[in-house]
């Protein structure tokens, strides 16, 4: 399991304020559920024969003789835990989720047996306009973190779960012909999950795969003009995208429209999000019919790639927005009477008084790791309690400014100001 430390939480903070806000913004709502599930919840959903469930869940029996795992992705939770609570009862919704999942994978850079996810849901919605702003939020999502230009969208049709049918046994018969020619791996699943080879990043696989029959021959009519309509939506909005007919995705819920949002800039680990339709998922787990679409985005490979690429801001980075340094131990008191005061003023800033003591030249170093804006002197002469702080603006260090005690905090609240 990888560790989340200080200054990546800052980071993580700021990824998750951001995505709520674009989420919020559009009538998301967050919703929550556990991180251990029944294990058959992804047997069902995922499927038995995909990576996921034969090799990568981490499940086992409770001292009940219940068998459960640990969720190794979103959806299947999320869609129990909103059928279970009456939230898709002819009803339409809009939620989101964040929290970390967990994959017995073989940890790499970018790939960690627990990582983390914001996932997305819409449900009761059947047409291409909510896929359309689905994938338009995440685009809203780059936008805001400056990373528009470092993600292109790869978009694929594959159709309903009666055109998959239709096509996998096409396909499998091909496949069986040339089985030598591929890995024991998807030699294995010819018959099981032959869709699942496409996207195999095998070199034998990849060549055995270009050659397939082509899946657009066996779509249904409804199933090309969702696609079609979807496509003149995208344009609409602006959002640029290339086809590509490999990528099916690795779970087995998926249908009609799929895609992922790639990057150059990670090697190996390309995707950063991935999601697409899954109008069958909400029956198959025990509800009613109801169409369904969504998305989920890896935290980590997503700070990796602003850090990657220099674009984090400052705002990503813990900051103590007002640091105050104590010289004379005999003003302790007043000195945290000053940080009480001054949190009740600005709620919302983080002020950070020094604590045990120490020279000035330590104290104000502890204000720079902590990359204080503001730095509050309060210093104790001949005895007498103090009556007037010193105020220096350690990002524009110009020469430090007195300020009554009792009236610094507008001064302060001046200076804050013109450092947003």
């Amino acid at each position: 399991m990888n560790d989340i430390l200080p200054d990546q939480c800052a980071i993580w903070q700021y990824l998750e304020d951001c995505f709520r806000a674009v989420a919020g913004s559009r009538g998301y709502r967050e919703i929550r559920f556990p991180l251990l599930e029944q294990t058959q919840l992804f047997k069902r959903s995922i499927g038995e024969v995909t990576d996921i469930v034969e090799k990568e869940m981490y499940s086992f029996e409770d001292a009940g003789g219940d068998h459960i795992s640990l969720r190794p992705e979103g959806t299947a939770g999320c869609v129990r835990a909103a059928q279970q609570h009456g939230l898709l009862y002819n009803r339409q919704q809009r939620l989101w989720y964040q929290g970390p999942m967990f994959r017995r994978e073989r940890p790499q850079q970018g790939r960690y047996r627990q990582f983390h996810q914001f996932g997305l849901e819409a449900f009761g919605m059947a047409g291409p306009d909510i896929d359309a702003e689905i994938i338009e939020l995440s685009a809203a999502f780059w936008r805001r973190l400056g990373l528009a230009d470092s993600l292109k969208l790869e978009l694929n049709n594959i159709g309903s779960a009666a055109d998959r049918e239709r096509y996998s046994a096409i396909l499998g018969e091909y496949l069986a012909s040339r089985a030598d020619e591929l890995d024991p791996a998807a030699r294995g699943r010819i018959r099981s999950n032959p869709l699942r080879i496409l996207d195999s990043k095998h070199p034998g696989n990849r060549q055995v795969a270009r050659d397939a029959p082509a899946m657009t021959e066996y779509l249904s009519p409804e199933s090309v003009a969702h696609y079609a309509a979807l496509k003149q939506l995208l344009a609409a909005a602006g959002i640029g995208f290339t086809e590509n007919p490999s990528l099916v995705r690795g779970l087995d819920y998926y249908n009609c429209c799929v895609y992922e949002w790639t990057t150059e800039v990670l090697g190996a680990q390309s995707a950063v999000c991935g999601g697409g339709r899954y109008d069958g998922l909400v029956a198959q787990l025990g509800g009613r019919p109801t169409p369904a679409a969504g998305f989920a985005i890896g935290v980590e490979r997503l700070a990796m790639l602003l850090e990657t690429l220099g674009k984090l801001p400052a705002n990503a980075q813990f900051r103590a927005d007002v640091y105050i340094v104590v010289i004379g131990g005999a003003i302790s008191a007043a000195s945290q009477a000053l940080a009480r005061r001054l949190r009740e003023q600005f709620p919302d800033r983080r002020i950070v008084c020094q604590c045990g003591g120490g020279k000035y030249s330590q104290q104000v170093k502890r204000a720079f790791d902590m990359n204080a804006r503001l730095l509050v002197v309060m210093e104790q002469a001949e005895g007498e309690p103090p009556r007037q702080v010193k105020l220096r603006d350690l990002h524009n260090s110009f020469e430090p400014r007195l300020a009554p005690i009792d009236q610094c905090g507008q001064e302060i609240g001046r200076l804050l100001s013109q450092n947003l």
